[in-house]
């Protein structure tokens, strides 16, 4: 059984991996024996990570400064990591961004930056390694949806469609790349203690309290609640789960 759920000679590349959800699951796939590879835009925050995981886990770990709207650099990224590790096993696609406006008050450029980074990222990252994990004969793609992804919010048009998209995209290429044995699938966090929700509860009065009420286990998610879900999808244990999206978010989803 703990073979099922092992990682180990396996490498994972993690979006936005340097912070939050993305630092949270890079920390989980080390437990189970994965070597890393961080792709995110700061490289001190990132280089910082790719410490720690070497020293606590002794696995092998590395970092990628790659701006994901930027397609060049998501294909010199993935060649990189393949040039020094010789194979990408699994992908997580988690960099995402957010900017909370009224739908009048958002800007076409704004809509366009949260679209780039959210979802057009996700399906450039996945095209860019799905030659390698053919010819390896299989492989893993895991992209982090939202709350959003099922529920609209007055101020996350342009998020709850990158969200969305996540869902949708992912169903879609679970299909195409299952002969090629590739598991697509998405988690769904709730409201997770991040950067992200620490602005969103600056922004939205009442919003703490409202999550804690609204969600059966009593709290707000923290980063490694992500881990085991994240596993789980990476491991052999969900050989035969694709075009999932799996809500890690303490039955908030389910509540009423």
């Amino acid at each position: 059984m703990k073979d099922l759920f092992s990682l180990k000679g396996k490498v994972a590349l993690v979006t936005g991996g340097n912070s939050g959800i993305g630092k949270g699951i890079a920390r989980g796939f080390a437990q189970a024996g994965a070597d890393i590879a961080i792709g995110a835009r700061n490289k001190t925050k990132t280089d910082e990570v790719v410490r720690e995981l070497k020293e606590e886990f002794g696995v092998r770990a590395m970092g990628v400064q790659v701006d994901v709207r930027q397609e060049q650099q998501i294909i010199d990224m993935v060649q990189k990591i393949l040039d020094y590790y010789g194979r990408i096993d699994i992908l997580v696609n988690n960099a995402g961004m957010n900017i909370r406006k009224m739908p009048e008050d958002i800007t076409s450029k704004e809509w366009d930056e949260v679209l780039e980074v959210n979802l057009r990222s996700a399906f450039l990252c996945a095209k860019a390694v799905y030659p390698a994990m053919k010819k390896a004969g299989g492989g893993k793609i895991i992209s982090i949806g939202s709350m959003t992804s099922l529920f609209g919010g007055a101020k996350l048009a342009q998020y709850g469609a990158s969200k969305g998209g996540i869902l949708q995209m992912t169903r879609s290429i679970a299909v195409a790349w299952a002969p090629d044995n590739i598991q697509v699938n998405s988690i769904l966090p709730g409201w997770i203690n991040t950067d992200l929700t620490v602005a969103a509860r600056r922004d939205i009065a009442g919003l703490q309290e409202r999550v804690v009420t609204r969600t059966p286990a009593g709290r707000w998610g923290e980063p490694d609640d992500l881990k085991g879900a994240a596993i789980f999808l990476a491991s052999a244990a969900s050989d035969f789960v694709t075009g999932v999206g799996l809500p890690v978010d303490g039955g908030f989803s389910i509540a009423i």
